[in-house]
């Protein structure tokens, strides 16, 4: 089998950790030899025991100038790093200063648009002031007409579409009027030389064609016409027309 994955953490046994100590030391000083060899480079190791026993290694046994050696880029780089912040410290210190120039040139203009602080300008000052002012009207004005007539148009335009709209939903009525008025004229009844010969409910009753009605026994034959009112059959009113 196989050994296992070592955790690593503190060894507290003493003895395990000092036999451990041992391996792991002799295992990284040949590691130390094996790539100074192999890739040609300067390799110091110094190793301190838990007890402060000193442990070293050195390519060739020159670890003093492998130590100058580190001393001298270590000190470079913080040169280096020292000087960049101080560069950039004081560039920070420039653009604060720029900016907050700026910044008060901006809002004392501002005040005097604003018709503020006017006391320690010149006339000449003044006049420029006035002169800026009166252009910035100038242009304010241009800009507002501008506005106005493109709204003017905008409304017109609106206006049109609108007026359209009118006209053409007063052609549909108009031409629904009209049909509904045909539709209604077709519906109501003829009264022509076509239809039928009405007359009213009742007509006096004549004696035509031969027939006589009888009349009250207290009531006298006479030539006179009944003038009862009687219902017209069709009978009559053929005979009527012969």
């Amino acid at each position: 089998m196989g050994r296992g994955r070592v955790q690593l953490k503190r060894i507290e046994n003493k003895i395990n950790r000092q036999v451990t100590f041992s391996k792991r030391r002799g295992g990284l000083l040949k590691k130390a030899h094996e790539i100074s060899v192999l890739c040609d480079a300067e390799v110091a190791v110094i190793v301190f025991s838990h007890k402060g026993k000193l442990f070293e290694y050195a390519t060739d046994s020159c670890m003093e100038k492998i130590l100058e050696r580190y001393e001298r880029y270590a000190y470079a780089e913080r040169q280096l790093v020292r000087n960049d912040d101080s560069e950039t410290q004081g560039n920070w210190t420039i653009e604060y200063t720029r900016l907050k120039a700026k910044i008060d040139l901006l809002q004392r203009n501002q005040r005097h648009y604003m018709g503020e602080d006017l006391g320690s300008l010149s006339l000449k000052e003044l006049q420029n002031l006035e002169q800026q002012l009166d252009t910035s009207l100038k242009q304010i004005r241009t800009r507002k007409n501008q506005l106005m007539y493109e709204s003017i148009s905008e409304l017109q335009k609106k206006e049109k579409v609108i007026v359209e709209q009118n006209n053409m939903l007063a052609k549909k009525i108009k031409e629904k009027e009209k049909a509904v008025a045909q539709h209604t004229q077709w519906e109501q009844p003829d009264h022509g030389p076509n239809t039928s010969f009405l007359l009213p409910h009742t007509l006096p009753s004549l004696n035509i064609g031969g027939l006589y009605r009888e009349e009250a026994p207290d009531m006298g034959r006479n030539d006179q016409l009944d003038l009862t009112l009687e219902p017209l059959y069709p009978c009559h009113l053929g005979c009527f027309a012969a």
